[in-house]
């Protein structure tokens, strides 16, 4: 549904995409995640044909972007950063007049409007000004618009940006809900944002794709040594003493102690089965386990090590 290709985008000077390639498939959840100023917002407006690359192309919807602006935008519903909001308008009238410039009219313009506004939660808000409604009521409308006109492709550019936490929630779940036989292409750098919503995770940093997967796989591919976690009564000198001795431990990290349980984070190399080990050496020592589990990387902690700066973080240590 969505292919870039070689994607280069040069603001003068400064180059903000450096051939970006990646697919999105019919009804995934793409979350496109970077920090600020990596290239997802300039990538978001290629593909939604606002801007031209330097370099590169895109076919949304098997339409190109440069061939065919116009039939992109048909086949899309688009949430912007800057939300296309007309302060002065009812809600009801600026889902109409978006609508009829989508190019829907009579049954059809009542038929969508009815769906997006119980879609979105927008029923109560219907006789409301738009500068009246609150942000997260404004998010909705936005939202409505992106939807009136049933676009198979969804592109959303920091969908849930100013909101509080309960907004966030809503929003999200939202757009989970929406989504169901759409493609969706969300832009943010709120980590838990993609963790919830997405399928496959993009990452891009300082205009270059440097992770492409589910969070199972860029964890897999972030990942530079095992790690895992126990919790076992006894001494702490003589238990630290015991777990650094294990085939292939590389450093014993002491994190608590409690009610003369003491918890353990192993580092070992890669393909260590830790946990294996150590079940082995509390069986033999007879020790009261109350926690032993794998500790695969967070996504934060995977999406820092994705994108920190080319020779960091040579030392191994998470």
């Amino acid at each position: 549904m969505i292919k870039a290709e070689n994607l280069t985008m040069h603001y003068g000077p400064v180059v903000a995409l450096r051939n970006v390639s990646f697919e999105v498939h019919k009804g995934e959840i793409v979350g496109l995640l970077g920090p600020n100023g990596a290239g997802k917002s300039t990538t978001m407006k290629i593909l939604t044909s606002y801007l031209h690359p330097t370099k590169g192309t895109a076919k949304v919807g098997g339409i190109d972007v440069l061939q065919n602006p116009l039939g992109v935008r048909k086949v899309i519903g688009y949430l912007p950063e800057i939300l296309p909001l007309y302060m002065d308008m009812e809600v009801r009238s600026y889902l109409s007049f978006v609508g009829r410039a989508r190019g829907l009219n009579g049954a059809r313009l009542r038929e969508r409007t009815d769906v997006v506004l119980d879609a979105c939660g927008l029923r109560p808000m219907y006789r409301k000004v738009v500068r009246e409604l609150s942000k997260g009521y404004k998010q909705r409308t936005a939202l409505a618009q992106a939807l009136i006109h049933d676009p198979d492709i969804i592109i959303l550019d920091e969908p849930t940006s100013g909101l509080d936490p309960h907004q966030i929630v809503e929003i999200r779940e939202l757009i989970k809900n929406l989504a169901a036989g759409k493609t969706v292409i969300l832009s943010t750098h709120i980590l838990q944002e993609v963790e919830a919503t997405a399928d496959r995770i993009v990452i891009i940093n300082q205009g270059r794709i440097v992770g492409d997967g589910t969070l199972e796989q860029l964890r897999e591919q972030a990942k530079q040594q095992e790690r895992t976690r126990v919790c076992v009564a006894g001494q702490r000198e003589e238990l630290e003493r015991l777990l650094s001795g294990l085939d292939g431990a590389r450093k014993v990290e002491f994190l608590a102690e409690d009610n003369g349980y003491n918890t353990f984070m192993l580092h070992g190399r890669l393909g260590a089965e830790l946990w294996r080990e150590v079940g082995k050496l509390a069986k033999t020592k007879s020790w009261e386990l109350r926690e032993l589990t794998d500790r695969p990387l967070t996504l934060e902690e995977t999406f820092l090590k994705l994108t920190e700066p080319v020779g960091a973080g040579k030392d191994g240590d998470e």
